[in-house]
């Protein structure tokens, strides 16, 4: 599972009962497989510690290692609001 090899979540379990509960989106569809295919440049929304993170992966791993390797398996994607950007308006 990529959330493990990427060191999302510290159990495989946690990982697979996250995505069995809907809290994961790949390219903005919702999936509820913990073996949904990802492939390198994909979006992955999942809600983590009480925040929402969106990812990009940039890589794929066959296997867990360490930290540092995970971290160069996807780049966070910003919220534009924490950027400071223009943010959408709401609608009245």
């Amino acid at each position: 599972m990529y959330l493990w090899c990427a060191r999302m979540l510290r159990a495989r379990a946690d990982c697979a009962r996250l995505a069995a509960e809907g809290g994961i989106r790949i390219n903005r569809q919702p999936t509820e497989k913990p073996h949904a295919k990802i492939r390198v440049g994909d979006i992955i929304t999942l809600p983590i510690r009480g925040d929402v993170l969106v990812l990009k992966v940039t890589g794929l791993a066959e296997r867990r290692g360490p930290a540092t390797a995970a971290r160069l398996l996807y780049r966070l994607i910003p919220d534009a609001s924490a950027q400071g950007g223009d943010a959408a308006e709401p609608l009245p």
